[in-house]
């Protein structure tokens, strides 16, 4: 019973103690004069220690010392009575109070184990959580100690480094990453990296790749600690590469074209003058002047070169995000020069048909002119860029409140002079244009200068097919 009523509810210990004290009380009172009964009310009292905040346990101690001292066969007088009976109620309250910080103490340690536990379960839970994140990753993470021995790699490390699982951990992680050698043998006093680098790594097999690492370091109880998110970029690099190739063969080939088409015309100048001169007979049968003939034909082949229209790197384009990139590529320029650029791009452009390639140089080249010439302004420096919707076309302006453009007839044509660079740059930004379907050309305007870009939208241009 003695279990029951220590671990039962508040209400039934607190019933049994006042029974109890009922029953000691009783007893007391009909048991033989000679045999006191008092010390039986420690037991209620540890009962009520438990139930009752200290001043109750007070009253209560207070109630049990009177019922002694009623009860018991002792004269009661101030010399032999008071004492005894402080004695009684310290006795009491004592065991009372010690009862009531135990049974505090025990409900905060039961608190905190159950806090304890729930904490123990949400670190195993986001334990679980990381570790399948990790494991699942398609990024390479690996940690390694101050000395570079792998302690943890997940499953895409192993493949990225063609190692077959677990054989990666312990192994020296600049083995396959020579880069990384000098993050080895840091001390934890030393200062801690975060930072991104691009660097080459050696698979098992000894195949080289470009990857791109994303790695920190960190302290620990065991000693500092190297954190690595790695990415084989050997693709990106191979698309950019090859991006690039692209981009320079079609400007090479344009570049080309428009040389042709400057020979061409000074060799048709020398042809009309060797023809004339053939006919007044003054150098019949001069080698000089037959040689002079045959260069001219030479001339005339090297300059057959035509400019076609390139399409066989066009394709469906979102023009959106090409106006994004650019807006990326070019905003760390517009602040520093202090250029204010406002946008306006329809929500609803179509994709067009062209090479995204080519089409952002194609804005580049027309912005950095803008860029250039607002530079040299004082002040108030204002650049727009729009992009509509026309129909079957998308129209992109790029329009600037800068000096303008002093002879706009001779905007397009190649080898200008008196051109910051080769003279190239709108004649080839408007060849890649028409290259694919589309075209580029001046708009005047009362301030400033403004070039418009056409492009052919999908839809309208997959009907004409």
């Amino acid at each position: 019973m003695l279990p029951f009523v220590f671990r039962g509810s508040q209400r039934s210990t607190l019933t049994w103690s006042i029974i109890l004290i009922a029953l000691i009380a009783f007893v007391d009172w009909r048991v033989i004069e000679d045999l006191p009964l008092g010390f039986l009310y420690l037991l209620p009292m540890l009962m009520l220690g438990r139930v009752l905040k200290p001043w109750q346990t007070l009253l209560a101690a207070g109630l049990c010392t009177y019922l002694t001292e009623e009860f018991d066969q002792f004269a009661w007088n101030l010399r032999t009575g008071l004492p005894r009976d402080v004695l009684y109620f310290m006795a009491f309250f004592a065991i009372g109070l010690f009862v009531h910080e135990m049974n505090r103490n025990r409900q905060i340690v039961i608190e905190q184990l159950h806090e304890i536990e729930r904490q123990s379960a949400a670190r195993l839970e986001a334990e679980q959580q990381l570790k399948a994140l990790i494991e699942s990753s398609p990024a390479a993470i690996i940690t390694a100690d101050s000395d570079g021995c792998v302690l943890m790699a997940n499953e895409a490390a192993h493949r990225l480094l063609q190692v077959e699982e677990p054989l990666l951990l312990g192994r020296s992680i600049q083995r396959y990453f020579p880069s990384l050698a000098n993050l080895s043998g840091r001390e934890t006093t030393q200062q801690l990296f975060r930072t991104v680098m691009q660097s080459r790594g050696h698979r098992e097999d000894g195949d080289s790749f470009l990857a791109d690492i994303c790695f920190s370091t960190f302290r620990s109880v065991s000693g500092s600690r190297f954190a690595a998110m790695i990415l084989d970029a050997s693709e990106e690099l191979r698309s950019r590469e090859e991006s690039s190739l692209h981009q320079m063969l079609a400007g090479s080939r344009i570049a080309v074209g428009a040389v042709s088409h400057e020979v061409r015309n000074i060799c048709g100048a020398i042809a009309v003058v060797h023809q004339n001169l053939a006919r007044t007979n003054a150098f019949l049968r001069n080698k000089d002047f037959d040689a002079l003939e045959n260069l001219v034909l030479a001339l005339e082949r090297i300059a057959s070169v035509e400019l076609r229209p390139y399409t066989e790197q066009t394709s469906e384009v979102d023009l959106n995000a090409v106006l994004d990139d650019l807006k990326i590529v070019i905003s760390p320029t517009l602040s520093e020069h202090d250029i204010s650029c406002e946008w306006k791009v329809d929500s609803q452009l179509p994709l067009v048909w062209a090479d995204g390639i080519n089409l952002i140089q194609v804005f580049l080249n027309l912005t950095t002119n803008s860029i250039r010439v607002l530079s040299e302004q004082e002040s108030d420096r204002r650049l727009y860029i729009s992009a509509t919707v026309d129909g079957p076309r998308a129209i992109v302006e790029v329009l600037d409140n800068g000096a303008g453009v002093l002879h706009p007839e001779e905007l397009f044509h190649p080898f200008q002079t008196g051109a910051r660079s080769t003279g190239l740059g709108l004649y080839l930004s408007r060849a890649f244009a028409r290259s694919f379907g589309g075209n580029l050309h001046y708009k005047p305007t009362p301030s400033g200068a403004c070039f418009t870009v056409e492009l052919a939208a999908v839809d309208e241009t997959k009907q004409a097919q």
